[in-house]
């Protein structure tokens, strides 16, 4: 049976990427080893990380002002990296969920945080809006999407000083004025690679400028200069994320892949919407296009296990929401084929027939 995977990270990857990264993994560029165990600083693998991170500078139009690595640590590893490189004083963060109040707490370790709003007070079910940024900030930090509760922003904010963001559920999936930031992190386990690899892109000029010392490997400065190669980096990981950002381009690039992700999730949307055993979880005006959130309605909601079972005999896979917002959630990535969402669609809507 066919498995249509939703899970929300570690999700689902190309066939590309996992058809390429298997092969690699046996003989890796033709050397006769295995991508596990040649040397990360072998010619040939020297050449996947540069390639790979002139087609992050590609795929986003990353300017010459900014430079791109990849770290192992994963997003979790930026919310210390972030402020240890380039809060000085204070900084100015937007608590629109989980991750980002995890971001926050970190940064209080080395500097004054104005948190301008939160969305907390709803169960992080919208974007906080109608905020003020001081301009003594050094940076204002955003979550553009909400993996846990289905939120986006759909627009980055006109504010007086640089953003700095996690994108890690939503990277490569829509373009970005990357301009605008002093620094861009992202996990990869959603839309780039398997985890325990992250991509980041800083500018330049935003390092440099912190009182304190910084330890050799979380200097953005040190791993920068080594071009991702100060220590030895997650070399599969870092190989996979070449194959799917390969098979973006042959996709023809992030604006292509834009109208496929919304493609989708009207789709799923406008079924969440029509049908009556179900309801969204998230603002409307926010839902995210990778993270789809909804629940049973009251009336129905001794049927969610039912339900989930129903699905998972067709092969839908991964759809349970996280605690924190119960019900499900149907994580549609980039890799996310229509025709997995067209299927989850069809069980919501031969479910409803059976109640």
């Amino acid at each position: 049976m066919k498995k249509h995977n939703f899970y929300a990270g570690p999700s689902i990857l190309s066939e590309y990427t996992i058809k390429n990264t298997a092969a690699a993994v046996e003989n890796f560029a033709g050397t006769g080893l295995s991508l596990m165990e040649v040397s990360h600083r072998s010619r040939e693998f020297v050449a996947v990380m540069d390639e790979a991170r002139a087609l992050v500078r590609e795929l986003l139009d990353v300017p010459e002002s900014h430079d791109v690595i990849f770290l192992g640590g994963g997003a979790s590893l930026q919310f210390c990296m972030v402020p240890y490189n380039i809060l000085n004083k204070k900084a100015a963060y937007l608590d629109s969920g989980t991750w980002a109040s995890k971001a926050i707490k970190e940064a209080k370790i080395f500097g004054e945080v104005e948190v301008v709003a939160s969305s907390k007070d709803r169960n992080y079910s919208y974007i906080p809006k109608h905020y003020t940024i001081s301009p003594e900030a050094e940076y204002f930090h955003i979550t553009t999407n909400n993996t846990i509760f289905g939120t986006e922003l759909h627009h980055l904010p006109d504010v007086p000083v640089p953003l700095v963001s996690d994108m890690s559920s939503d990277i490569f999936a829509r373009p970005v004025d990357v301009s605008r930031f002093d620094v861009i992190y992202a996990g990869a386990q959603k839309n780039l690679a398997p985890s325990g690899v992250a991509v980041v892109i800083v500018r330049r000029d935003a390092l440099g400028r912190v009182e304190r010392p910084i330890p050799s490997m979380l200097d953005y400065r040190i791993h920068v200069n080594s071009g991702s190669m100060y220590n030895t980096p997650p070399v599969v990981p870092v190989y996979a994320a070449l194959q799917t950002l390969k098979w973006y381009k042959e996709l023809g690039g992030i604006a292509v892949i834009r109208q496929k992700n919304i493609e989708k999730a009207t789709i799923l949307y406008d079924e969440i919407d029509r049908n009556r055993l179900f309801t969204g979880t998230a603002a409307v005006e926010d839902r995210s296009l990778m993270n789809v959130c909804f629940v049973m309605n009251e009336e129905y909601r001794t049927l969610e296990s039912s339900f989930n079972e129903y699905a998972s005999a067709r092969g839908i896979v991964g759809i349970k929401g996280h605690r924190s917002v119960g019900g499900f959630r149907a994580s549609i990535y980039n890799a996310m084929p229509k025709s997995s969402v067209e299927t989850l669609v069809e069980a919501m809507k031969s479910f409803e027939q059976t109640v």
